[in-house]
């Protein structure tokens, strides 16, 4: 009789005990999945200008440290007048919250549009990083993830460690609305919201595009 209930107990304990040892792993598995942060910043700062009064500078980045924050030169070539205005187009935010109006992104704003898949796109993302690090507070840098998958962008933001606000853009709506196939493609916008400039001479470099901000919206940032 006891031979026959240890016969009956020993597939159920075993049982029980193969529950116990992979619960654990399969939660950590899921939760790992579900609390992976996005490595791009929130968009509720594009919709306010830059400067003083605005919140485009990240904290401890006001230069008090090492002396102000420089500010165009006197000598610097004169922005680029007129242009058309950002389309009007609304995309979702890569972190979620309410999408964003483009019309609503407060210049000056340097966008840049890239995909994963884009080699030259890879090679640029991280001079606009630092761009957005040495001009923070007195210009916006942004990003529109386009025709890609939100898994295989995120991967390229952790990878190269990109930090500024990404819009996503899954069918290249705004590419469309450009007039534009080819990727990367950055948008030089001025303080009215007007693209004064538009680059799709390939991966851009620290100095490149400090050129351009410097040329078209007239700002001196160091390369």
């Amino acid at each position: 009789m006891n031979r026959r209930l240890a016969a009956l107990l020993v597939p159920v304990l075993l049982a029980v005990a193969g529950c116990t040892a992979t619960g654990p792993e399969r939660q950590t598995t899921s939760a790992g999945r579900a609390e992976r942060p996005s490595p791009f910043a929130d968009c509720a700062a594009l919709t306010r200008a830059p400067g003083p009064s605005g919140s485009a500078a990240p904290a401890g980045s006001s230069g008090s440290a090492s002396g102000p924050a420089p500010t165009a030169s006197a000598a610097a070539p004169t922005p680029t007048a007129g242009g058309p205005l950002l389309p009007e187009l609304t995309l979702n935010c890569f972190t979620g919250g309410a999408p964003v109006a483009l019309r609503d992104v407060r210049g000056p704003a340097v966008v840049n549009l890239w995909a994963s898949w884009c080699p030259p796109c890879r090679k640029e993302l991280p001079a606009f990083q630092r761009l957005s690090e040495r001009a923070a507070g007195r210009l916006q840098v942004l990003g529109v993830n386009s025709r890609d998958t939100r898994t295989a962008a995120q991967s390229i933001g952790e990878d190269f460690g990109i930090r500024f606000p990404v819009l996503f853009d899954q069918g290249e709506a705004l590419q469309r609305e450009l007039g534009r196939n080819a990727l990367p493609l950055t948008l030089l916008v001025d303080a009215e919201g007007r693209v004064v400039h538009v680059d799709a001479s390939g991966a851009l470099d620290d100095a490149r595009l400090a050129a351009l901000v410097q040329r078209h919206l007239g700002l001196a940032v160091p390369a």
